[in-house]
């Protein structure tokens, strides 16, 4: 056997033994079988770096949470349209949870929108921006539709349709 896959077996090996309850297949057979594995915490090992608080927000930092979220959402842009996407009316519902966890529903002018893919991640990226937000998960929705009654007022200013 040559050195390079050696390495490699030794190397998946040691990566294989570092899962509770794995057991090799060639060890299986020759082994005597041992105890089921103990079931692990799944938060055992999750890291929380957001460095938000783990209490639920106060009155008052739910209102500066707002203003930042509206603040950040703002910098985001339709690349085909000149304006921000909260003025377009592209952000349907913004609810804050006690775990400190943004729920976003959002839509887009056009379900065939080019940026589909990318537009959720934008507002998420922008978000996550937020002092004292854990997480944030962003939907899509399309019901209802979205119409340019849906514009705000500085929207409507902007594209020269007042």
């Amino acid at each position: 056997m040559d050195t390079q896959t050696q390495r490699q077996r030794q190397a998946e090996a040691l990566a294989n033994s570092q899962i509770p309850g794995y057991v090799p297949e060639e060890a299986s057979e020759t082994a005597p079988r041992k105890a089921a594995p103990v079931a692990v915490s799944a938060d055992r090992d999750i890291l929380d770096v957001s460095g938000a608080p783990a209490e639920a927000p106060t009155d008052a930092e739910i209102a500066r949470i707002t203003h930042d979220v509206v603040r950040e959402i703002k910098t985001v842009y339709d690349p085909e349209i000149p304006t921000d996407i909260y003025e377009l009316g592209l952000i349907y519902k913004v609810e804050l949870e006690d775990d400190r966890t943004l729920l976003v529903d959002m839509t887009l002018t056009a379900p065939g929108c080019p940026v589909a893919g990318e537009m959720p991640m934008w507002v998420q990226e922008a978000c996550m921006r937020v002092d004292g937000i854990r997480r944030v998960e962003v939907s899509m929705v399309f019901d209802p539709p979205w119409t340019p009654d849906r514009m705000s007022e500085e929207a409507r200013l902007e594209l020269n349709m007042l």
